[in-house]
């Protein structure tokens, strides 16, 4: 329903403020140990994070899958 002006009602208004912000991202690895392992070693290669960056092998519940996880922060412009 439109409101008139003079019911006192505010439109609503859309944030324009374009300055960078600092942004959280993680990334997770599904697979085998060897597996996860060999993703982790070729991303390093890539320069894309540290094997050190990524969590500690934990169990999916799934026979023979774990899962490692990193976090990467980004500058979103």
């Amino acid at each position: 329903m439109f409101q008139s002006p003079e019911s006192g009602a505010q439109p609503p208004t859309v944030s324009l403020d374009l300055s960078p912000r600092s942004e959280k991202v993680r990334i997770a690895v599904y697979g085998s140990l060897l597996g996860c392992d060999r993703i982790i070693k070729t991303l390093h290669i890539l320069h894309f994070a540290e094997p050190n960056d990524w969590t500690d092998p934990l169990p999916t519940g799934r026979s023979n899958e774990w899962v490692r996880m990193v976090t990467k922060h980004l500058l979103i412009e």
